[in-house]
């Protein structure tokens, strides 16, 4: 990336929307893509690319050399202790590492870490930075100190977010305030949920217990009164063909289907009384009550407790192995989870669990959706802790390389140290493309267990129905939109196809198939007459010509292995998160140019390859389900 004719004394770093005019010295495009190739410029996205692999492995690192730092006679881990032999570490933003929603900011670590590993060679004299990202700026102040390179911030102001009163005046109170004013509105929200399937919970002889998310609920069965979500396929009905009984844990998630708690508590209700003999379901809000409320509240003043005792010694200690300062990015994710509402709803959903196990018999085995976010330390040491049995987590979709929370350093999984980072027994791998991507990335190869991809049954052959590309059938081209399940990332998808749309000369009609917890409003995209449908992903595929993705969603990888065309946005203002991401055949488009040219070109695109036929395990009879459930 150095080129010897190239002068980089000066360097000039541009963080904002368009491009600068008027420059001395060498350009550095801190969140665009350069489409220029001058020797001069230096795109921070594109680098990030090259060096991916090196710079997931040194993040990875400075969270778990946080982890392990020692002040007064311990480390942070130890330090953090909240329940014997289990830290409340793992329950924190910087451990959890969820760079696309929750911690946006590790995206700008990523890249600084990219910047400075070009720095050293480049040498740079001088650093000018255009941006209003204060915190970005006093890290590469610091490490502009640290070696000797003049520092310049040309501050720009960008417009305030549009909130409410009651919003801006809850962003002002401070963050402990904020905590107890989130856990108030909490309770008072999901009290109808209370009790609800508490007697059939305490009282089943089942011996097989699944956590699991309201959301993906097939809309029929929900009207209907049984149990069938799109995240388990049909292995409910398998389980009580084998006359084996159930129990499931619900995490309430508001979205169309079941808008309030009190309509989720109705449902569950109903449900139980249809499939009693088979089945029993809860939500995890059924076990809210004084005692639970009372240790939460007492959990959350410890910790607060521990990070004012701790919280300067954690930010002023110097980290091994010439890791460089991340803290002016990081920190206000470690005072959210020591003071703030991410705290008390980690403390909280701990404090759930541990009472929802407690009361739940002796379970043979337990299968929860892993993606490791922060409730999922604490329901498996509550787990654990209740006496039950073999525990197993499974990945539902796929695994991004880039989606930080499922990768650890390697020292991580080493299970000697008390406080330890919670693993379940067994992490299940939903096909070859997974068990390579964790294989290589330090899982120990004999906690992993192959199973069927139960989100992805309709791509099994006996149910996939491959079909024809535009210009073959139809005199217009149909192209299916999936949507995010971010509003941010939805916006900009769909208006880099409103741009995209006006570009193309034949005909294009819309489908759009929105995320279950971010709906979209058509009226706002009135140009593009979009026609929104509830359909399964399924049933959309294959009445499509093309299909265009959002950023990180994994309904991308539905589109891929049917041998649909499937094109993705590709944001360089966050990393590459699709799941297509290295794969044969899978386009991206960041412009409105570049999506104009592959709806264009749809005709030519390749639409069968060996990697798509074999990134799932889609086998219908769920043999391998079978094995690890029932024998």
């Amino acid at each position: 990336m150095i080129d010897e004719y190239t002068d980089y004394s000066n360097v000039y770093i541009w963080d904002s929307a368009g491009l600068p005019a008027g420059f001395r010295g060498t350009l550095v495009l801190w969140r665009k893509f350069d489409s220029s190739k001058s020797r001069n410029h230096l795109s921070i996205p594109d680098l990030v690319e090259k060096k991916a692999d090196l710079l997931r492995k040194r993040f990875l690192c400075w969270v778990y050399e946080v982890g392990q730092l020692r002040f007064k006679g311990g480390r942070l881990v130890d330090h953090l202790k909240l329940r014997p032999d289990f830290s409340y570490w793992w329950m924190t933003l910087i451990a959890e590492k969820c760079n696309f929603y929750k911690s946006p900011q590790i995206n700008d670590a990523i890249r600084f870490l990219a910047f400075i590993d070009w720095a050293a060679d480049a040498k740079p004299s001088r650093i000018m930075l255009v941006s209003s990202n204060g915190d970005l700026a006093e890290c590469i102040s610091m490490w502009c100190r640290e070696n000797c390179i003049t520092f310049v911030w040309e501050q720009i102001s960008v417009p305030a977010a549009a909130m409410s009163w009651s919003r801006g005046l809850y962003e002002m109170l401070p963050l402990s305030i904020q905590a107890l004013v989130w856990l108030f509105k909490y309770v008072c929200e999901r009290l109808p949920l209370r009790g609800t399937g508490v007697k059939c919970w305490r009282n089943t002889d089942g011996k097989i217990m699944f956590v699991s998310y309201t959301a993906n609920w097939v809309p029929e069965a929900w009207k209907n009164n049984y149990y069938e979500s799109r995240y388990w396929a049909h292995l409910p009905n398998m389980l009580k063909e084998e006359q084996r009984k159930s129990n499931w844990l619900h995490i309430y998630i508001k979205d169309e289907l079941m808008p309030t708690a009190a309509q989720a508590a109705k449902g569950l209700i109903e449900i139980n009384k249809n499939t009693s003999k088979t089945q029993c379901h809860v939500s995890i809000d059924s076990f809210i009550s004084l005692v639970v409320i009372f240790q939460t509240l007492r959990d959350f003043v410890r910790i607060c407790g521990i990070g004012i005792r701790v919280g300067e010694n954690v930010m002023h200690k110097t980290l091994p192995d010439n890791l460089p300062n991340l803290w002016p990015l990081m920190g206000s994710n470690w005072k959210e989870s020591m003071f703030g509402p991410s705290a008390m709803s980690n403390i909280l959903l701990f404090n759930l669990f541990e009472a929802a196990l407690r009361l739940l018999p002796r379970q043979e085995t337990g299968v929860y959706l892993q993606e490791n976010i922060s409730w999922e330390s604490g329901f498996i040491h509550a787990w654990r802790s209740a006496g039950h049995g073999q525990l197993i987590g499974t990945p539902h979709s796929t695994v991004r390389f880039w989606d930080l929370r499922y990768f650890f350093d390697r020292r991580g999984y080493e299970h000697s140290d008390l406080n330890r980072l919670p693993l379940p027994d067994r992490i299940t791998c939903n096909g070859p493309k997974m068990r390579e991507t964790f294989n290589a990335s330090g899982y120990r190869v004999e906690d992993l267990v192959d199973v069927e991809a139960l989100r992805y049954m309709h791509l099994s052959r006996d149910q996939r129905s491959f079909i024809s590309v535009y210009g073959s059938e139809h005199k217009y081209q149909r192209l299916l939109v999936l949507g995010d399940s971010m509003t941010a990332n939805l916006k900009m998808q769909m208006k880099i196809l409103e741009k995209a749309i006006s570009l193309i000369p034949h005909r294009v009609t819309i489908t759009f198939k929105a995320h279950p917890i971010c709906p979209i409003d058509p009226a706002a995209y009135s140009q593009l007459q979009l026609q929104i449908s509830r359909e399964p992903i399924a049933t959309l595929i294959a009445n499509c010509d093309v299909a265009y993705a959002s950023a990180i969603t994994s309904a991308a990888v539905d589109a891929y292995c049917a041998g649909v065309t499937i094109v993705s946005v590709l944001d360089p203002a966050t990393l590459n998160l699709s799941p297509l991401r290295g794969c044969v055949g899978a386009l991206f488009a960041s412009t409105p140019e570049e999506l104009a040219k592959v709806l264009m070109n749809a005709a030519n695109s390749t639409l069968l390859s060996k990697e798509r036929e074999s990134y799932f395990e889609v086998d219908t009879k769920l043999t391998k389900w079978r094995k690890i459930l029932l024998e």
